[in-house]
């Protein structure tokens, strides 16, 4: 499904459906794919905040089925407007921890998106998939539109995991993968923004508590190295979906603007970020390929209009973000802790 031909705004609209109480209609902007789906209010008054409320029940079903809801022409307005939609949606937003990228905080546990160069693309990925703990949903609103792209595209990550060959999986699935990060070397975030903290004995804490083996360096640099599941089972739906970082932090996803700096500066062994295999092998130069084409054949994109706001499923739906002209805002949000711990995908 490549971009030219899964631009959701230039498409023909699937048959609308309207919702039991009337007062929203509902639709999938693509005939050939379920993500996202579009609810739009049939009257100009209608509150979202009540109608969520009332609703949750409808949300969570079709959530669960098509993996993003977008709602278009409500009138969220402010911050506090998306503050709001998230507790009417499933209570309070989560705070941003074990950092990876540069974020403003704008209200309470409501950030920008992530704070990179408008001339660069972000790699599709899952929130917090390094982590042991994630987010199970994941809230985007558009304050400011960009005059030219800066698209969020989404992925299901379902129909991602069916893209991948056998090999590819069961290599995955028997070594799982590796996140290296080294902090302290005036490139990416610190530790100390990373963790929210400068004290070394809480980091250490916390490494110890989210199965995180670390390393104190030299002038106050941090080594971090941590393995996860590349495949996961949904809680809710029992699906299996391929959900990791492993692409988005291999040093060979980065813009070459980015990586030929950063090869001259530092030793592979050295570089902010890195993913290998769960042995610590490399991941193969061809499986990396076949990946991100998984990745970049289910890119459904749409562009964003002032008040849009997009509902995900953090585990059904990878979401990347395009470059852009102008100002842009997108406001972001995450809640719904879930963890389990020493599980496979079986």
């Amino acid at each position: 499904m490549d971009k030219e031909n899964f631009d959701l705004d230039n498409v023909r609209r699937k048959t609308i459906r309207l919702t039991q109480d009337g007062l929203v209609s509902a639709e999938c902007l693509h005939p050939k794919s379920l993500l996202p789906l579009v609810i739009q209010p049939n009257e100009l008054q209608i509150n979202l905040e009540t109608w969520v409320e009332d609703n949750r029940a409808f949300i969570e079903l079709n959530l669960l089925k098509h993996g993003a809801i977008l709602f278009r022409g409500f009138n969220i307005g402010t911050v506090e407007g998306f503050e709001r939609f998230v507790r009417a949606v499933c209570g309070e937003a989560m705070q941003y921890r074990e950092r990876s990228s540069p974020r403003s905080q704008v209200g309470e546990n409501i950030y920008t998106s992530t704070d990179y160069p408008a001339g660069l693309s972000i790699f599709p990925h899952n929130e917090h998939s390094y982590s042991h703990t994630w987010p199970m949903k994941l809230f985007f609103y558009c304050k400011t539109p960009p005059s030219r792209g800066g698209e969020t595209p989404v992925a299901d990550t379902r129909r991602i995991l069916k893209r991948i060959s056998p090999q590819i999986i069961d290599r995955f699935v028997t070594k799982k993968w590796m996140y290296v990060r080294n902090f302290g070397e005036g490139v990416g975030l610190p530790w100390q923004s990373a963790f929210q903290t400068d004290d070394r004995a809480l980091v250490e804490k916390y490494c110890r508590e989210h199965d995180i083996e670390f390393e104190w360096r030299s002038e106050g640099r941090l080594k971090t190295r941590q393995i996860r599941e590349a495949v996961r089972r949904h809680p809710e739906s029992g699906e299996l979906v391929w959900f990791n970082h492993a692409i988005f932090f291999h040093h060979s996803t980065l813009d070459p603007s980015i990586l030929r700096p950063l090869r001259e500066q530092f030793a592979e062994e050295d570089l902010p970020n890195n993913t290998y295999y769960g042995d610590a092998s490399p991941i193969e130069d061809w499986a990396l390929d076949e990946l991100r084409e998984a990745y970049r054949q289910e890119r459904v994109i749409f562009s964003w209009r002032e008040g849009d706001l997009i509902l995900l499923d953090n585990m059904l739906t990878a979401h990347a973000r395009e470059p852009f002209a102008g100002p842009r805002m997108i406001l972001f949000a995450m809640a719904e802790p879930f963890s389990y711990r020493n599980e496979g995908p079986h």
